[in-house]
């Protein structure tokens, strides 16, 4: 470090008495015989170095390391931060006593740091640094995936669901740095399905129209027991019309409603009991199907039994669980639908009917469901709905 000196200012020799009863600390000294002596004019004061240092305290640091470049007996005027994966985003203080990166550290990188500052007298010094940062493994991060997609437009019943490739367990720390906004505004919480799965729904289903935009913004964050955040996702959809279909397995009918105003009744057939039961409960649709191959075997039953089927080009087919209920055209029930619940659980009606409701659907889009004492579940689809807002916000790791 360089050390700058400035010279001590030569003191008057003063003969008036009133003038030097009346000097301060740099007025001449009294002498034994009375006399005085002035300051020496070369006296010399010390102003101390600039100092600039960071808070890397070894070669190596973790990606989670929130770095800071601060500087002592003087200001830093610019600071840069580089690596192979570009510029360390980070801001200046006013002040400029400090910098504190606002962008994250990558694995396996080594940065530079290079800061500028002045010393008290506006001497311009440099300084460089360097550190480099710990490598990570695939199977020591977490990528995550969000859905909807970018752009989509969905259903009032679609909650942002973000799934991840490894599993999360301070979910704390991950779900500070998720955020959903909306316009208009509309209030929600996270819950966690599990270590592999975070969800969010509005408090009540979304407003029609509704742009939301979802920032899960986990690159770098510490996802505990030696995990971190691969990559942030952001993402931005749309709410369109609120189609919601009420199905009642007493009566055998569905109502088709969209934005309040009744469509039309359609005459359906549900599960039939107690076999087959319909669960009971608030559904949404996952996705969609023109044409599906319904087997038995993937839901648990001998497709050689007497309650075994395998049907190819099952028309206009949507599911609403992931336990293999659907919504679908089924031309052979038509007899029963509107008097009788015959099948294996899926809702059926006819083709045209059913061609008619594909058409008008979207992901996201509701089904609700009356009249059995068999259950929906939460994490049996898009369940989300099947609990007060209140029990929801308990699977907030934040609640």
């Amino acid at each position: 470090m360089t050390r700058s000196r400035i010279a001590g200012a030569a003191a008057l020799v003063l003969t008036s008495t009133l003038l030097a009863a009346c000097s301060g600390d740099d007025a001449a000294a009294p002498t034994a015989d009375g006399g005085t002596v002035a300051p020496a004019a070369d006296e010399e004061q010390e102003v101390a170095p600039l100092r600039v240092s960071t808070n890397v305290k070894r070669a190596t640091v973790p990606v989670d390391h929130e770095l800071e470049v601060t500087a002592r007996n003087g200001s830093l005027t610019k600071v840069t931060v580089t690596s192979g994966e570009g510029k360390l985003a980070g801001k200046l203080a006013q002040d400029g006593s400090a910098w504190t990166a606002t962008g994250r550290l990558e694995p396996g990188q080594q940065y530079v740091v290079r800061a500028v500052g002045e010393d008290a007298e506006g001497s311009r010094r440099t300084e460089t640094d360097k550190f480099s940062t710990d490598d990570l493994t695939l199977d020591e991060q977490t990528y995550p995936s969000v859905a909807p997609l970018g752009g989509e437009t969905v259903g009032v019943g679609m909650p942002v669901i973000v799934t991840f490739d490894v599993p999360v367990t301070d979910k704390a720390s991950f779900e500070r740095h998720m955020t959903v906004d909306s316009a208009p505004e509309q209030p929600g919480s996270w819950h966690w399905m599990s270590d592999y799965e975070a969800r969010w729904r509005p408090k009540a289903y979304w407003k029609p129209g509704t742009d939301v935009s979802v920032d899960v913004d986990i690159n770098s964050v510490d996802a505990g027991n030696g995990i971190y955040g691969q990559e942030s996702r952001k993402v931005d959809f749309t709410v369109g019309d609120a189609n919601i279909y009420k199905v009642n397995m007493d009566t055998h009918q569905m109502q088709v409603f969209s934005n309040g105003s009744l469509l039309r009744t359609i005459p359906i057939t549900t599960g039939e009991e107690p076999a087959f039961t319909t669960r009971s409960g608030v559904k949404v649709i996952i996705e969609k199907f023109d044409s599906k191959r319904m087997n038995s075997e993937t839901v648990g039953i001998d497709p050689n039994s007497p309650d075994g089927y395998n049907i190819g080009n099952v028309q206009y087919a949507m599911r609403v669980t992931y336990s293999g209920e659907f919504v679908h055209a089924a031309p052979w029930s038509v007899g029963s639908q509107g008097s009788a619940n015959v099948s294996h659980g899926c809702t059926g009606m006819s083709t045209e009917n059913a061609a008619w409701l594909y058409n008008m659907t979207k992901r996201g889009d509701v089904v609700e469901y009356t009249g059995t004492d068999r259950w929906m579940t939460l994490d049996n689809g898009y369940g989300d709905w099947n609990a007060s807002y209140a029990e929801y916000r308990k699977g907030s790791a934040l609640s």
